[in-house]
């Protein structure tokens, strides 16, 4: 992968989110920065902004909220090792979202799911439960 460091040093923010592999295409990317899923220093950014090295960006992604510094640049994808060089993860977001995983493991640990498609009564109390009066 080329880390592309010009006299200008610098690159879209949705093509880095792309490179970087925080996103699987460069139109997910830009979506998530025109939703303002992306923050630059805390403020929203557009797709075009000019990613920097030293800029702190604040990523959400689904239920993953990330706080990165940007180490490198590059306009190209390549392996998810080299992506990873690209930024540097704080501690405190490292944490955070390594808590947030575990509460949620554990929130889904008591919860099996059932065998088989329920039957004909499970069928008539499943419906019941929405209308409890039916009971």
């Amino acid at each position: 992968m080329n880390t592309k460091e010009p006299a200008t040093a610098q690159v879209r923010l949705d093509i880095w989110l792309w490179a970087a592999r925080f996103f699987k295409t460069r139109s997910l990317g830009k979506q998530a920065v025109e939703t303002g899923k992306i923050e630059i220093g805390g403020q929203r950014a557009k797709p075009s902004r000019a990613v920097r090295i030293g800029d702190v960006l604040n990523i959400v992604r689904g239920e993953e909220r990330f706080q990165i510094q940007v180490l490198a640049l590059s306009e190209q994808r390549g392996p998810a090792a080299q992506a990873q060089k690209l930024y540097l993860e704080t501690e405190t977001s490292r944490a955070a979202r390594e808590a947030a995983i575990a509460q949620r493991r554990a929130e889904r640990t008591g919860y099996q799911a059932p065998l088989s498609k329920p039957d004909k009564r499970a069928r008539r109390l499943i419906r019941a439960l929405g209308d409890i009066d039916a009971l």
